[in-house]
């Protein structure tokens, strides 16, 4: 059952799964909720830079794998890993395996994982929640900052390039997966597990939305990837583990960037409308008199 027959589709899949995302998340159109996120990072340097290093560290990220050649590997730690897991992810997969599963497991793992996290800073912009917003941005690229080093100094390879026992199930879903979208996640680049600390980290912070559908879309999403990363038979409990921690420290992080950045903020209006909400809450003289 192939579904992923190039990037182009996973890149047409992810547009319309942020469409929606933001569509579910803001109850506005989404490319009106689009048009004021790009509006107000242009009238504000600041959310800008926020934005941009976040693609910059995206993009550095990219280059990890050319960047192995220059930082050989201090310890492979592949063998400690799977010495003391075992191959119990095969398990799981001759337990529950059926291509509906692997069709769900892989589309969060490809479509939904990175929709929701675009779909994340738009929904905060248009929501005027910025703390949010700059949380986000800082905890994703503490995220990038951490892990990376671990992939290029103490690399873990996938669990089924290990095992004979694991299947890697993506294949049957998007059978040229190692051709093309294998430079945008390296075999090796396992501990920690990226896909479980981000999405651990929205979700985290959805829960802090005030919206109940966001954090539990978040919720929803986290908790697919996390059985997703074993079932496709790619991450070890260990990395999984390790990413949740990496999510927690980011996350508090994330929050304490965010509530410095959103008060030293002053948006355009914002102030205006801060001052007029004041007023209106402000009794006039005459009526105390």
């Amino acid at each position: 059952m192939i579904v992923f027959g190039s990037m182009k589709t996973l890149s047409a899949l992810t547009a319309v799964a942020v469409a929606l995302l933001v569509w579910y998340g803001t109850s506005r159109q989404p490319f009106a909720a689009a048009f004021v996120f790009v509006r107000r990072l242009a009238g504000s340097p600041k959310l800008l830079a926020f934005f941009l290093s976040l693609l910059f560290i995206m993009a550095l990220n990219k280059l990890e794998l050319r960047l192995e050649a220059v930082f050989p590997p201090a310890r492979d730690l592949t063998e400690a890993v799977a010495g003391w897991e075992g191959s119990w992810q095969g398990d799981l997969q001759r337990l529950l395996e059926a291509p509906w599963l692997t069709l769900v497991c892989a589309f969060f793992y490809l479509v939904v994982f990175q929709g929701f996290m675009v779909a994340s800073l738009i929904v905060y912009v248009r929501a005027g929640n910025y703390k949010l917003y700059y949380a986000l941005c800082a905890a994703l690229l503490l995220n990038y900052l951490i892990a990376v080093p671990f992939y290029l100094l103490v690399p873990v390879h996938e669990a089924w390039s290990v095992s004979a026992q694991i299947r890697f199930l993506m294949l049957d879903v998007f059978p040229s997966f190692e051709t093309q979208y294998r430079h945008l996640s390296g075999l090796d680049n396992c501990f920690p597990s990226l896909h479980t600390s981000i999405s651990t980290t929205m979700a985290l912070l959805a829960m802090r939305s005030g919206s109940r559908r966001w954090a539990v879309i978040g919720a929803v999403n986290a908790l697919v990837i996390l059985f997703s990363i074993f079932y496709l038979g790619i991450h070890w409990a260990t990395d999984m583990f390790a990413g949740m921690a990496l999510a927690i420290l980011v996350v508090a992080v994330g929050l304490r960037v965010g509530d410095w950045a959103d008060r030293s903020s002053a948006m355009p209006g914002r102030r205006g409308r801060q001052q007029t909400k004041l007023k209106k809450l402000t009794p006039s003289r005459s009526t105390e008199s």
